[in-house]
């Protein structure tokens, strides 16, 4: 038997705990459904695919990936509608997780056998997708290296799972920001554009110091010069400037995200300028000064399209132009969610249906 048809092993929960949780009231990524998938790679091939209850694991005080941070990971979201699942993009979240993968040095999962896990997942949790508008189940594969052996090589044995989190909004207000001038989140050669999760751990620290300040997020810049913006903490980044949509190009030092990628595909095919490129802090508070930047807004799995209402640098607060009034990111909204929800035609074969 192939790794893409393996039978996938079923435990469900002897009590399910779906009647706990208010769906009008869902705290982001706090609340997980019954169950979780996973599997095992040893001498070379995945094996023992599995759903089991979603519970505490045990694991060894040596295990590599806590010692050596062999540890990676995706974020997607299945949507329920008229008693249809549907996940958006799935696809290029696992060959995302391959690519971050190579990087760390961690074998890749082929296709079809993730998919299968998943979609199996989904089944056997689908009433803990919600059906409403604004809510979502959240999904989070990653993989973890389990060798027990304190020593710096890559490990020889992994766990990859995924559990899922029915979730609200991410973010319950426009953004303020600040521009990091001094911290860095990656650097050339380094492992940025993975999703790696020592990325996050080391933005932590400049993120504290940021939200103590009153910010919510950080807009990253270059390592070398702080010259350039690159993404925030938890979204790609995007402006309007000239009426052109503009997003830093994916150099390496960038997470090179879904959503962002599919904005500026439904951008293109609306007619839109659309602009990769290198964009300096210079351009961007110049813009705002002289009214030619008119949108600026987040894109991520977890808050889709997060607008940004004031920019900050060296201690100065930049307010940007009105949310409503924003005409891309409103409607580039509106029509994300509704593809999401097979409200939209998928021209782009975006939807698999569960």
């Amino acid at each position: 038997m192939s790794t893409e048809t393996l039978a996938i092993k079923i435990t469900k929960t002897k009590e399910s705990r779906i009647n706990e949780v208010d769906f009008n009231n869902i705290p982001f990524g706090k609340v997980f459904s019954d169950h979780m998938f996973t599997m095992d790679y040893k001498d070379g091939e995945w094996s023992n695919p599995e759903i089991l209850p979603f519970g505490k694991m045990l694991f060894s005080p040596a295990m590599s990936s806590i010692h050596y941070g062999q540890s990676i990971f995706e974020g997607m979201k299945a949507f329920r509608k008229d008693g249809e699942v549907y996940t958006f993009r799935a696809k290029d979240n696992f060959a995302r997780l391959n690519r971050s993968a190579d990087r760390m040095c961690m074998p890749n999962i082929p296709n079809e056998l993730v998919m299968n896990g998943l979609k199996e997942l989904l089944r056997t949790d689908k009433e803990w997708i919600p059906e409403n508008e604004t809510n979502s189940l959240y999904i989070r594969p990653f993989m973890f290296a389990t060798d027990e052996y304190v020593g710096i090589r890559p490990s020889e044995t992994y766990k990859f799972m995924i559990f899922c989190c029915p979730v609200g909004n991410y973010y319950s207000e426009p953004l303020k920001v600040k521009i990091e001038t001094h911290f860095t989140r990656a650097a050339n050669g380094g492992v940025g554009e993975a999703k790696a999760a020592g990325n996050y751990a080391s933005s932590l620290y400049p993120a504290k110091l940021a939200n103590e300040q009153g910010y919510h997020q950080l807009l990253w810049t270059d390592s070398k010069e702080h010259k350039y913006i690159e993404e925030s903490g938890t979204m790609n980044v995007l402006f309007v400037i000239n009426n052109t949509l503009i997003t830093p190009s994916l150099s390496g030092t960038i997470l090179p995200g879904i959503t962002r990628n599919s904005v500026l595909t439904i951008a293109k095919d609306w007619g839109y300028n659309v602009e990769e490129r290198q964009i300096t802090v210079t351009e961007v508070i110049e813009a705002i000064k002289n009214g030619t930047l008119t949108e600026a807004f987040g894109a991520g799995t977890a808050a889709t399209i997060a607008q940004i209402q004031t920019i900050g640098l060296d201690g100065m607060d930049y307010e940007l132009p009105e949310i409503k009034g924003r005409e891309f990111s409103n409607r580039v909204l509106k029509f994300l969610n509704n593809i999401k929800r097979g409200q939209e035609t998928d021209k782009w074969g975006w939807i698999d249906t569960v």
